[in-house]
């Protein structure tokens, strides 16, 4: 017989992946977390250092591609001394602390704002190109972030400077937590919060700038998450509490393919900073301990895997291969001795037909009544019961065993940090619409009197192909008609396209809009508007780590979502709704029970800028328990998977066992059942090259024996016959 063919494969594999499953359920399931802390915290404070990483990028980031957009928006105009120059930008743009315009080729300055820009620490000749941000220390210690772009005056070239203080990004943090910007030795540049400069602080710094170097990007990142290195720390243990950090880098990260991953030209990716957050929280003095519950399933499971493969072996293979010895011995007319009859079903009427051929064979009585008939229930109901057995043991962990919504204790740490992480995806909308706000102001700023619509429909261009916040930008007269226009057509209605703010201008469509207005100064009363792409709106709230996040209007309507949703359809649950009407002027979160647990948060867009007028919207986030490593869902999660392997071992084997085995059988106790009775006609092919094949074969050489003997017997009364015909030679199928 083939070693890959027959019956025995599958009743072998059968037992080795019951072996396996019960090896990995006691080794998965025995595994226990000594730190104290679990996994569910730690990846919440990585997600927390994400925000920070993330805010801190954009911030960074948004500074050098404002300013170079100022120069840009300057250089289109008619041209203006660096002192205008400077009082336009500080007019549009209230955040840099200094501004400069100076003489490349000299290094003379021009003009200035604010405080001193420390030229002094640069060689304006030897910057490189694309103009990327740059560190300096000044003479007091401090760090100043220094981001240039470049004028084109009727004098030359000149270097436009804007200085401002690194500080730490702006995220929610709340009380007992610390936020620490670092750069790539670990060395601390600034910081925020309770002893956000002592010893343990500066070990986790160099802590994590060394983990942080060479390591790949984290693992939301092929998902459209945090695209640069990242992860979590445990620090020291003090009255019963521990200090968990979460590090992130806005450094170049290393891809899937081990190489590194270049960030775009003049970005705050080339500046090797990293954010690292850290927080004590409480220990868990006795983590779940599933151990004797793994046992106790990986001993059943061995004791079932035994007393199945003991019936397989018993009811199905040893008849099996009992009768293809017998079957053969047969087909080589070896008569003497009786059929040793199997007791079981199928095999049982098949060495019966054998039986009852060879005593016609030896020109015997006929066979009493078979055993193993129909009736009898036969080898599928065999399989059906091997299935019931296993699956008794499957569908315990599957549904029954280590449930977690009865007993899953989910830290309050948790809670706060959903709560948190929501304000500062709050803070991130308000941010995106004031500075789209501030986008379309500083268009105003050069489409006024003297602007004719082909200057306005080329700055309106290059700011659309900029940023990826709007869907059209348009230019209106005093009466709201169209201008100039690049993008989308306009959807504002023409009433509303003159009134200065950020807000919602329609709720008519099939998608909310929304947009930005800014009046331009002069006489022509021209206003810009600029429409928000609402998929925009959605990706600044999506976070790894924060569910499904929602931007409601003030009548609890959704505006904007992470996910699919339906414009101006109420929240799916009454909690959330009344969760987002408790967080009127501050945020609110909770750990939501249903069935099953939830953490939820609500906070409002309160802050200054021209959204402030937008204080009645919230985000609201909903993340379901089950998605967090807590360890009462890890074992839930690791018990499923036991019971999905159990079942699956069970249902590819014994389908294999049927297949190859069981259905073939049936169908050939039914021939040799025929056969016994008189069939002679119908020939016989072995379909596969196993047991039930050989048997096949054997019982098709057996039919042409008794074919010829029922020939010789009539050959002898035929008139004018002398004898018995010969005997056909019986020649067996090539094997």
């Amino acid at each position: 017989m083939p070693l890959l063919g027959g019956i025995r494969p599958p009743v072998a594999a059968l037992l080795v992946l019951l072996l396996s499953v019960a090896g990995a359920t006691a080794l998965i399931l025995g595994r226990t977390d000594a730190s104290g802390v679990s996994r569910a915290v730690l990846a919440s404070q990585q997600h927390v250092a994400e925000d920070g990483a993330t805010a801190l990028r954009a911030s960074l980031d948004e500074s050098t591609s404002d300013l170079q957009r100022a120069a840009a928006l300057a250089n289109a105009a008619a041209p203006v001394t660096p002192d205008e120059v400077l009082s336009t930008l500080g007019a549009v743009y209230q955040k840099w602390r200094g501004t400069a315009v100076v003489d490349p080729s000299s290094g003379a300055l021009l003009a200035a704002r604010g405080e001193n820009v420390p030229l002094s620490a640069i060689d304006v000749n030897a910057l490189p190109e694309g103009l990327p941000p740059r560190l300096v220390t000044t003479k007091s210690g401090e760090t100043r972030l220094l981001v240039f772009a470049v004028l084109s005056q009727p004098a030359g070239k000149r270097l436009l400077v804007a200085s401002d203080t690194l500080s730490v990004p702006s995220i929610t943090t709340g009380d007992g937590r610390s936020l620490i910007v670092l750069n790539s030795s670990g060395t601390i540049l600034a910081s925020d919060g309770p002893d956000a400069r002592g010893k343990a602080a500066r070990q986790l710094s160099v802590d994590a700038a060394r983990t942080a170097h060479g390591k790949r990007p984290s693992e939301t990142a092929a998902s459209g998450g945090f695209d640069s290195p990242s992860g979590s720390l445990l620090g020291e243990t003090a009255n019963g509490r521990r200090t968990v950090a979460g590090y992130a880098s806005i450094t170049s990260g290393i891809d899937a393919n081990g190489k590194t991953t270049q960030q775009k030209a003049a970005s705050s990716g080339e500046l090797g900073l990293s954010v690292l957050t850290t927080v004590q929280v409480a220990q868990d003095a006795a983590p779940g301990n599933h151990r004797l519950f793994a046992v106790i399933a990986a001993g059943v499971l061995l004791l079932l895997a035994a007393l199945v493969t003991w019936v397989l072996y018993v009811v199905l293979q040893r008849p099996l291969l009992r009768l293809h010895l017998e079957a053969r011995r047969l087909s080589n007319r070896e008569l003497s001795r009786p059929v040793d009859v199997p007791r079981f079903a199928e095999s049982g009427r098949i060495g019966a037909a054998l039986e009852s051929m060879r005593r016609e064979l030896t020109g015997q009585a006929p066979a009493p009544e078979a055993r193993g008939r129909k009736g009898l229930g036969g080898t599928r109901a065999v399989l059906i019961v091997c299935a019931i057995v296993l699956l008794s043991w499957a569908a315990p962990l599957l549904f029954l065993f280590n449930r977690a919504e009865q007993v899953a204790v989910v830290p309050q740490q948790l809670v706060t940090d959903q709560r948190q992480r929501t304000e500062t995806a709050a803070d991130r909308v308000r941010e995106g619409l004031n500075e789209g706000y501030a986008d379309v102001a500083a268009i105003a700023t050069v489409v006024g009197d003297g602007a004719g619509a082909e200057q306005a429909h080329s700055v309106l261009v290059s700011t659309l192909a900029a940023h990826a916040r709007y869907r059209s930008l348009y230019v209106v007269d005093k009466d709201g008609t169209v201008v100039a226009r690049a993008g989308d057509s306009p959807h504002t209605p023409t009433a509303l396209r003159t009134k200065r703010g950020v807000g919602l201008v329609d709720d008519t469509l099939n998608q909310p809009v929304i947009a930005a207005r800014a009046p331009v100064a002069g006489k022509t009363q021209r206003t810009v508007v600029g429409e928000f792409d609402i998929p925009y709106l959605g990706a600044i709230m999506d976070r790894p780590g924060l569910g499904r996040v929602w931007l409601v209007d003030t009548g609890d309507r959704i505006v904007a979502s992470n996910q699919g949703f339906r414009a101006f359809e109420g929240l799916h649950a009454a909690r959330l709704e009344n969760l987002a009407k408790s967080a009127a002027s501050k945020s609110s979160g909770a750990l939501l029970s249903n069935g099953e647990h939830a953490l939820a948060a609500a906070a409002p867009l309160t802050g200054g800028g021209e959204a402030s007028a937008l204080k009645t919207w919230h985000v609201v986030s909903e993340q379901p328990a089950g998605w967090l490593d807590l360890p009462e869902y890890v074992a839930q999660r690791r018990t499923m998977l036991a019971g999905m392997l159990g079942l699956a071992a069970a249902a590819t084997c014994l389908g294999w066992l049927h297949i190859v085995i069981v259905r073939p059988l049936r169908a050939m106790a039914d021939s040799a059942e025929a056969l016994a009775h008189g069939d002679r006609k119908t020939v016989l092919y072995p379909a596969n090259h196993d047991e039930v094949g050989s048997v096949v074969r054997s019982l098709e050489l057996i039919r042409q024996q008794l074919v010829d003997r029922h020939r010789a017997h009539t050959a002898q009364f035929v008139p004018g016959q002398r004898g018995p015909q010969s005997r056909r030679h019986l020649r067996r199928p090539h094997t």
